[in-house]
């Protein structure tokens, strides 16, 4: 079996995974990064990417391509829930940096992956990796060809984890299956064209057992994500008879927000249903030994605030920049253990809190009484979700300013 060293070895080729090795081999680190999947694939998520993240997006070199493919400017939240539909401003940053946008991560994820082997770093895809052992100062990753079924061993210093949260597999980074609950959460993403939601609108859809939101995407497309409860998915797929699982979310969805039936009517499904899950949103952890965390790896916020591409990509950024404070010959065990408490305090400091802003927004949005409780107070004063969005990472960096002495080679 073939061995290749490298500084490190990078599991995931989403935007946390891309976002790592670029920023690694724009440092000048030897990088190896794995991804199972072959690119462009779609994944269920909302696409939408804040305006707090153009300045990394401009460091990484592809803010021009993301500004040129993305859809409309993002300009105004909203709620839609039964028969009510409340806009207000989307906040803006106060960097001057303009407005967010949304991006399918078929192109996103292929434009970051493409930036960061043109950065040097080494891509394995479609292959995948199967085993971690801890090997004398790092760690061997065995890696396997999804299409030829052949094996390769990448040494490395470090490992980092961008594999996601969901997914059970053999590493040590990876979830057990779980046992199945009603409580579990089941992603599903769509794209529709000619929709009449208004451009430059976000809504979050709140209907029961669930959540979602729509936003205009690239190429004229509208994308519909949404999470919805095991027991709730499991009613609507009884209501509405013979379907497949995303038509019968859409039909609960429909019956359940007039605004969103509005906005898809006469609209044309795009491609088939992507679903996914369960998903158990939460805070895991930073990392252990030489294994490093990023993104939902690390812990993973409830879409219902559209935040989990920024916060993957920002939470690579707060590892890299930890990781190349220093030269990477230079990592011995104690310097390994200080970057692994620097970056699990930023990680607190910055990303924790909109996991639990995530979870409080979601939780209300999925329980009817609560959404009817507080809808009166919206009408009157909807200012109140500009102020949510605001809590929730739209306006303000996750991040301290980029430290080019750190980032650059």
């Amino acid at each position: 079996m073939t061995t290749s060293t490298f500084d490190a070895v990078i599991v995931g080729g989403g935007p946390g995974g891309a976002t790592s090795a670029l920023l690694l081999a724009k440092a000048g680190w030897s990088v190896a990064l794995v991804e199972k999947a072959s690119f462009p694939r779609g994944k269920v998520c909302g696409e939408f990417l804040s305006a707090t993240n153009l300045p990394l997006l401009r460091h990484l070199g592809v803010a021009e391509s993301f500004l040129e493919l993305a859809g409309p400017e993002v300009r105004q939240v909203g709620l839609f829930s039964g028969d009510h539909a409340v806009t207000s401003d989307m906040p803006r940053p106060g960097t001057g940096d303009g407005w967010g946008r949304a991006l399918g991560r078929d192109r996103l994820d292929t434009l970051l992956l493409h930036q960061a082997a043109a950065a040097g770093a080494h891509i394995w895809q479609p292959w995948s990796a199967v085993e971690l052992v801890n090997h004398g100062g790092g760690y061997l990753c065995r890696a396997v060809s999804r299409e030829s079924g052949q094996s390769r061993e990448l040494r490395a210093r470090i490992v980092v984890a961008a594999h996601g949260s969901w997914e059970p597999g053999p590493l040590p980074t990876q979830p057990a299956r779980p046992a199945a609950r009603p409580s579990d959460l089941f992603g599903f993403k769509a794209h529709f064209l000619d929709s009449r939601l208004p451009a430059g609108l976000m809504p979050l859809l709140a209907f029961p057992g669930g959540y979602g939101g729509m936003v205009h995407s690239d190429h004229g497309r509208v994308s519909l994500s949404c999470c919805i409860r095991r027991d709730q998915l499991k009613s609507a797929r009884r209501a509405a008879g013979p379907v497949k699982a995303g038509e019968a979310v859409l039909a609960h969805i429909e019956q359940s927000c007039r605004a969103a039936r509005e906005a898809l009517a006469g609209a044309r499904l795009e491609d088939d249903w992507l679903s996914a899950g369960p998903i158990r949103p939460g805070i895991r952890r930073c990392g252990f030994d030489r294994i490093f965390l990023v993104g939902n790896a690390a812990g993973e916020a409830h879409p219902a605030v559209a935040e989990g591409i920024g916060m993957a990509m920002q939470s690579a950024r707060l590892l890299c920049e930890c990781l190349t404070a220093g030269p990477a010959d230079a990592l011995s065990d104690q310097v390994v253990d200080a970057v692994r408490g620097d970056y699990a305090a930023a990680w607190r400091r910055t990303v924790a809190p909109r996991i639990h802003a995530a979870a409080l927004i979601a939780h209300w949005a999925m329980r009817p009484v609560a959404v009817a409780c507080v809808l009166p107070l919206l009408r009157q004063f909807p200012g109140i979700l500009t102020a949510g969005a605001r809590f929730s990472g739209k306006a303000t960096s996750a991040n301290r300013p980029l430290a080019a002495s750190s980032l650059t080679s």
